[in-house]
């Protein structure tokens, strides 16, 4: 049985939806599963088992000698949370009960860290382990996150394979359910389609012309192939920056909506709201060196192709 966490959210659904393609249908599915509209994202998959998410630690004690591996994706990911004890909670103390276990009983795991957890970049994106400590994040979220990334690298016991994946700025199918947190990709698709315009954040950095704050966009296809693996390849453990490795621009993204929908560019800009202004990373670029020098051969979207594949494939079929 192969456990992962967060099933029912965007990176987990597609998880599984992976794990059953490649015939892993004994999916322990952990999740809350209090929200309706993003339980849909588990219609159609093979699950063994629904496990409530308090209930996970319980069940591992009981199960543990039925369990080849855990993926713990599950998080609260809300980067304008400010509530540091529920994110201490769920995100730090949470996954270290999940890295005891997976230490006592022997199970490999791999876990969702983030970029966020590089702040400003002031220390580059290099998911160096030896640097990892000096990094600064910018919002609690981040913190949870690198508070976990530093608390596992200190351990003294550590699962006999273990992975950390410092996801970047991930799209794709089964997101609907995240709101301001969905990606760009998924607003710019909503917003050209009802008023056949998209606005953007204008810059308040005077290094980056509005429009022009680059991110690592990664297609969550392209994650997920790199969890698969790592379940196969159990040598090297460790950190790894988990992004497409190339920074691009809001503009490129949003011409690439517009093209994928075949409609005329309308791009306008509007101030970035005040709550995240101080917050915002203007630039982010995975140092992808390490996941490679591992092995991992498979080539990343392209941007323009990924967005293709999201708006043609999946979010021109939707009922919004």
């Amino acid at each position: 049985m192969i456990i992962v966490t967060g099933a029912a959210g965007f990176i987990g659904s597609q998880l599984i939806h992976k794990l059953n393609e490649e015939n892993y249908n004994y999916i322990i599915a952990v999740d809350k599963f209090d929200n309706e509209i993003k339980n849909k994202n588990l219609e159609g998959l093979k699950i063994k088992e629904k496990v409530d998410r308090d209930n996970l630690m319980e069940w591992l004690d009981v199960n543990y000698e039925e369990v080849e591996f855990i993926y713990h994706i599950g998080a609260k990911t809300d980067t304008t949370l400010f509530d540091i004890e529920l994110l201490e909670r769920l995100n730090t103390n949470y996954t270290k009960e999940v890295w005891k276990r997976s230490v006592k009983y022997q199970i490999p795991m791999v876990y969702a860290s983030s970029a966020a957890t590089y702040g400003l970049g002031e220390h580059g994106y290099d998911d160096d382990e030896n640097h990892i400590s000096e990094l600064k994040p910018l919002n609690p979220y981040g913190q949870s996150k690198q508070d976990f990334d530093v608390w596992a690298l200190a351990q003294k016991e550590k699962p006999f394979f273990w992975a950390g994946l410092k996801f970047f700025n991930v799209y794709g199918p089964n997101e609907y359910h995240k709101g301001r947190m969905a990606s760009v990709i998924w607003h710019a698709y909503n917003q050209i389609n009802k008023t056949g315009e998209m606005k953007l954040f204008r810059s308040h950095n005077p290094e980056f012309k509005d429009g022009e704050q680059q991110r690592d966009f990664v297609y969550v296809k392209d994650v997920v192939d790199v969890c698969y693996w790592l379940m196969h390849h159990r040598t090297n453990s460790g950190i790894y920056n988990l992004g497409s490795g190339k920074a691009r621009t809001f503009l490129d993204l949003t011409k690439a909506v517009f093209a994928a929908m075949g409609k005329e560019e309308n791009i306008s800009f509007i101030d970035t709201p005040e709550d995240i202004r101080d917050k915002y990373q203007y630039f982010t670029e995975a140092n992808m060196e390490k996941l490679r020098s591992i092995g991992y051969s498979k080539k990343f979207h392209e941007l323009e192709d990924g967005v293709n594949k999201y708006v043609q494939g999946h979010l021109s079929k939707l009922s919004l």
